[in-house]
C-alpha cells in the first residue's frame, strides 16, 4: 500500500513533531486538535523550527518554505481524516478518550487507511475494537523529541495485518527513521522499559541516599555513555507522562510493582511536570540547575 496523505490527531509537542517529521519527508501532512489555539501555537511552532534549521544551515529556505506548504492545520477529525492514508493519533494516554478518536476516525477514513497509535503503553488491541478494520490498526510509536529520534517501535497487536505492519515500517524508513518490529503487545513495548529499568533503579538509589539526583544523572552519562541522566531524562519528557504511564502499566498488570515510584507521584501532584513548567527535578531557566 501507498502512502500519500497523513492525518496526525493532536498538535502538542509530539504530535506537531510527527507532523513536521512527515512533511520533511515530502509527505501532504495534515494535523488535527479540538482547539484552534493549540494548532495555532503548533504551527507558529513548527515555522520557528523550520527558520532555526535555515539560519543554522541545516535546510534550505526553498525546501523549509515546502515543508511547511505541506502542512495543513484543522479543528474538523472528519476533514482531516477523508483524505488521508494513514492516520497517527497523538492524543493523551487515556484510553476512553483514545478508544473515542479511533471509532470516529474508523466513521471518516476511507475504508483502506491505517489508523495507527502513538501510545507509549496502551497497546492497539486496546482501540482496534473500536473500529470495523483491525487488521488496519497498530501502535507506530515515536519517541521525544521525535524530530531527533531515530526509533520507532511499531507494535502489532493479535489481529494487524502483513501488509499494514509492511506498510509502517516501510513509511517509518521513509520518514528517515529505524523501525523496531515489536511481535507481542507488552506494557511499555521494548524502549520503555529498558529506560523504566534504569529510571526504576535510580529512584530507589536516590531514595535510599545512595547519591544525590544531579550525581546519579552524572554517572549515567560519564560511566555508561548516556547522553542524559534518568532525572534529566524524566524532565525533558514530562514527569506528568512518567506518572501516567507508570499508573497504566499497573492497570494493565495490577502488580504494585509498577506503581509510580512516591517521589514521581509527589512531584506529580504538586504539577511540577519538568521542562514544561520549568521546575521538575532541576529549574528551567536560561540554564538548569538542582531545585534545592
Amino acid at each position: 500500500m501507498h502512502i500519500n496523505n497523513i492525518l496526525v490527531v493532536g498538535s502538542g509537542a509530539m504530535g506537531s513533531q510527527i507532523g513536521l517529521v512527515a512533511s520533511l519527508a515530502g509527505y501532504a501532512t495534515t494535523i488535527h486538535d479540538i482547539a484552534a489555539e493549540p494548532l495555532a501555537a503548533a504551527r507558529e511552532q513548527i515555522a520557528s523550527r523550520l527558520d532555526s534549521s535555515v539560519a543554522k544551515g541545516r535546510l534550505s529556505r526553498p525546501d523549509a518554505d515546502a515543508a511547511l506548504a505541506r502542512l495543513s492545520f484543522t479543528t474538523s477529525l472528519e476533514e482531516g481524516a477523508a483524505g488521508a492514508d494513514l492516520v497517527i493519533e497523538a492524543a493523551t494516554e487515556r484510553l476512553d478518550v483514545k478508544r473515542a478518536i479511533f471509532a470516529a476516525l474508523d466513521a471518516a477514513a476511507q475504508p483502506h487507511a491505517i489508523l495507527a497509535t502513538n501510545s507509549s503503553t496502551l497497546g492497539s488491541s486496546k482501540v482496534a475494537g473500536s473500529t470495523s478494520r483491525p487488521g488496519k490498526v497498530c501502535n507506530m510509536h515515536f519517541f521525544n523529541p521525535a524530530l531527533v529520534m531515530k526509533c520507532v517501535e511499531v507494535v502489532r497487536h493479535p489481529g494487524t495485518s502483513q501488509e499494514t505492519l509492511d506498510t509502517v515500517m516501510e513509511l517509518a524508513r521513509r520518514l528517515g527513521k529505524a523501525p523496531v518490529l515489536i511481535n507481542h503487545e507488552i506494557p511499555g513495548f521494548v524502549a520503555n522499559r529498558l529506560m523504566g529499568a534504569i529510571r526504576d533503579e535510580a529512584l530507589r538509589l536516590y531514595a535510599e541516599g545512595i547519591a544525590t539526583f544531579e550525581d546519579i544523572d552524572t554517572a549515567a552519562k560519564t560511566a555508561l555513555g548516556h547522553p542524559m541522566g534518568p532525572f534529566e531524562l524524566m524532565d525533558l519528557v514530562g514527569l506528568d507522562v512518567s506518572y501516567l504511564i507508570r499508573q497504566a502499566t499497573f492497570a494493565e498488570t495490577g502488580d504494585p510493582a509498577d506503581l509510580p515510584h512516591p517521589a514521581l507521584t509527589e512531584m506529580y501532584e504538586r504539577g511540577d511536570y519538568g521542562r514544561k513548567t520549568g521546575k521538575g527535578w532541576y529549574r528551567y531557566g536560561e540554564a538548569a540547575t538542582a531545585v534545592k
